[in-house]
């Protein structure tokens, strides 16, 4: 059985924490790097197959990451937790926490009945070189045009019709916005604006991370490019698609907890440990930066990287 090197955890754990919440597929890295590099990483760094100790060793990468999100949204989830805590107890969903803990549960629904049912499938079937790339470039084009559509809508909304509705007041569809107290920070503010998503419209972006089951397309991309063609700014594209994976990573790590517990694991501990603890700080700078980032920027640079990538491993892959 093949083993995992001290070199391959630290770069694979690094590289796992940045690449799961850029909207570049940390899991279409996990199958393209070692294709690319060859040799021994190939063989210890193959998702695909079904006795290797690299799927211990992804399991600790995704319980990190999902740690680090924790801790980065630990407010936002007391205020949503709340929410739902007292949304069952009085039968009532009036307040925006109330709202947007739904909507999240709504919204990760249709990616865990998915995931469940055909996780394994997409992995042994889809996570080889040739298609990860081809996927990689879809998701670049994805990207762009999620862009592209959303600028030409843009382009034709009056400023009036595009301006959000303040609280208490009655929106176009004639529903009036309960009175809430002004957000004291731009989290909140945000939190505000995502509880008033149409419920459908919620649920439309938390299935678009049923594309992510697909090695090369990324779970932020896609849920961050959905957003955006339904009417979300960047900013609160991202911090939605945040929101939304968090339970969904967890869950696929805690799932596969007895894969890190069990003959998997034997051997490895040690470089998953390191592995998850670089993935951790790899997460937890990431989200920092893009919750950032997306406040005036766009997803065009991420585009044309998946774009490039994909393109240049189809050509490595021809000629080798």
């Amino acid at each position: 059985m093949h083993q995992l090197s001290w070199l391959e955890a630290i770069v694979v754990g690094a590289m796992q924490g940045v690449a799961e919440l850029f909207p570049v597929s940390s899991l279409g890295h996990s199958v393209l790097l070692p294709a690319v590099v060859g040799g021994t990483w190939a063989q210890d760094l193959d998702v695909s197959a079904p006795e290797s100790p690299y799927l211990a060793f992804i399991v600790g990468l995704h319980v990190a990451t999902a740690l680090a999100l924790l801790l980065f949204f630990w407010r936002d989830w007391v205020r949503i937790i709340g929410g739902l805590a007292t949304s069952i107890v009085r039968r009532e969903i009036t307040t925006s926490a109330q709202r947007l803990g739904w909507l999240l549960v709504l919204g990760t629904i249709p990616v865990g009945l998915v995931g469940l049912a055909l996780e394994h499938t997409f992995r042994t079937v889809l996570s080889r070189p040739v298609p990860t790339a081809i996927f990689l470039i879809l998701n670049g084009l994805v990207l762009l045009g999620a862009e592209l559509l959303r600028r030409r809508a843009a382009a034709g909304i009056p400023a009036a019709a595009a301006a959000p509705v303040p609280n208490g007041e009655v929106d176009p569809a004639g529903r009036t916005v309960v009175l809430e107290a002004v957000p004291a920070t731009a989290a909140e503010a945000s939190d505000q604006r995502l509880g008033r998503m149409p419920m459908l419209r919620a649920v439309g972006i938390g299935a678009a991370q049923i594309a992510a089951l697909c090695p090369g397309i990324s779970r932020s991309g896609v849920t961050m490019a959905t957003g955006l063609l339904r009417g979300l700014s960047h900013e609160d594209a991202a911090r939605f698609s945040f929101l939304l994976s968090t339970p969904v990573i967890l869950a696929a790590g805690v799932l596969k907890l007895g894969d890190l517990a069990g003959p998997l694991g034997d051997g490895v501990r040690p470089q998953i440990l390191v592995g998850s603890l670089l993935s951790f700080v790899g997460a937890y700078l990431s989200v920092r930066f893009l919750t950032r980032y997306f406040e005036n920027r766009s997803l065009r640079p991420f585009g044309v990287y998946c774009i490039v990538v994909g393109t240049a491993c189809l050509i490595w892959f021809g000629v080798r």
